[in-house]
């Protein structure tokens, strides 16, 4: 055990979910009960609630996707740094949490920045990568409102961020300045009532929007939800901008 994993065994109540496909599998840690994490205090003041301690049925979507497309979601660029498979590719995971999508594009090679608003969530994601022999995770806290300039990854991911309407436009003006010209994003999305509106706003500023995959993953007991992996392609010039 590693000396982050007992530092988060020491302050959280946790728990392992295995996740396997396509030959590939990770014994995540993550807390056992999202809702004991509510801080009434940070509620108040920005409305924000512990969802990065849950692993969603979207993000083990994008995940599946991810090992089973072999980079082919990343268009070429012209810069050439982009070839067959994913090493090289720089890739930034939004809303990370305990980093599924990250973890499963570290292994493969892939240059990979995992970011999320607390920082609770960063050192879960760490914790995760040291315990399943992954490549060393880099972790950025970020604000979507606030983010750092010069960014520009090849590819953006993100699983379940459009369940709230103000996200949408906050989310359409941080892709722009995070995205590489010529870049790709990947949202995967359980059919969210906002996701549309959030759809309609990238291909009125230039994106290109298809839906790559539809993924049926189990949600409940008997229950499973079917979620759409949206790719969102950059073209030069296109920018997204908050809406109102």
């Amino acid at each position: 055990m590693t000396s982050l994993e007992a530092a988060l065994r020491a302050r959280f109540d946790v728990r392992e979910e295995r996740f396997e496909h396509a030959g590939w599998a990770v014994d995540l840690l993550l807390p056992r009960a999202a809702d004991e994490l509510i801080d009434e205090a940070e509620f108040a003041g920005d409305e924000r609630l512990p969802y990065w301690a849950e692993l969603w049925p979207s993000a083990r979507a994008l995940a599946r996707h991810l090992l089973e497309s072999g980079g082919a979601d990343v268009r070429a660029c012209e810069r050439g740094k982009v070839g067959d498979g994913w090493g090289g590719v720089r890739v930034l995971e939004l809303g990370c949490g305990v980093a599924l999508p990250s973890l499963a594009l570290a292994g493969m090679g892939a240059d990979v920045v995992a970011t999320d608003w607390y920082a609770d969530a960063l050192l879960f994601a760490r914790a995760n990568a040291e315990r399943n022999s992954v490549p060393p995770l880099r972790t950025e806290l970020l604000d979507w409102r606030h983010p750092p300039g010069g960014w520009g990854h090849d590819l953006v991911i993100a699983a379940d961020v459009l369940y709230e309407q103000r996200n949408g436009p906050v989310l359409a003006a941080l892709l722009s300045r995070v995205t590489a010209p010529g870049g790709t994003v990947l949202i995967a999305d359980p059919g969210r009532v906002y996701a549309g509106d959030f759809l309609r706003l990238a291909r009125d500023a230039g994106w290109s929007v298809e839906q790559a995959a539809v993924v049926a993953e189990p949600s409940a007991p008997g229950a499973e939800s079917r979620v759409r992996i949206h790719r969102l392609r950059r073209a030069a010039g296109a920018l997204l901008v908050p809406a109102g």
